[in-house]
């Protein structure tokens, strides 16, 4: 079972994927994508980590996670944005490459025994990107949230808050 939970930047994104775990397991697991890049993006994990109880059961990886997803478990990966951007800093900004490596994984994943609920970005939405490289990761951003809602049972678009379905029969 594939969760797919998108928006724009603090819309409920997260928020809405932690309860959706805690109502399907009594101890899932949050496996964190992101490399720490500075201090303010250190502090924005130290707030995820301090929003968790010991329910929790936390994994980190940049790249492979199919390889750190138990079987019957429940997963919430946070998230596609900071995942893709691993691949697309290791490429040296080549999208396609990215593109393939990151479907490559993604693939895997659903093969999984799991339920797995992954959050992404609509980064598309937002300000439109001004150097090149901001241009080139947003399509490739886009292009990998198209690949993971068409394999999605449910997709759900968080606005402001409040979950919109936008696949699937639940939001829970």
């Amino acid at each position: 079972m594939l969760y797919y939970i998108t928006g724009g930047e603090r819309s409920g994104k997260s928020n809405h994927a932690q309860n959706l775990a805690l109502q399907l397991s009594d101890t899932p697991y949050y496996l964190a994508t992101s490399r720490i890049w500075d201090a303010n993006h250190q502090q924005r994990i130290d707030r995820h980590v301090a929003e968790r109880d010991e329910r929790w059961i936390s994994i980190e990886e940049e790249k492979e996670l199919s390889k750190v997803i138990p079987d019957n478990s429940v997963v919430v990966i946070d998230c596609v944005t900071l995942w893709l951007t691993n691949f697309f800093v290791d490429t040296k900004n080549d999208v396609e490459l990215s593109l393939t490596q990151a479907k490559t994984e993604f693939d895997k994943l659903i093969s999984i025994n799991a339920i797995i609920i992954i959050i992404s970005n609509e980064i598309g939405m937002g300000v439109h990107a001004t150097t090149e490289v901001g241009r080139k990761f947003t399509e490739l951003q886009g292009w990998m949230n198209q690949h993971i809602a068409k394999h999605a049972d449910n997709a759900i678009l968080m606005v402001s808050g409040i979950p919109v379905l936008i696949k699937g029969t639940t939001t829970v």
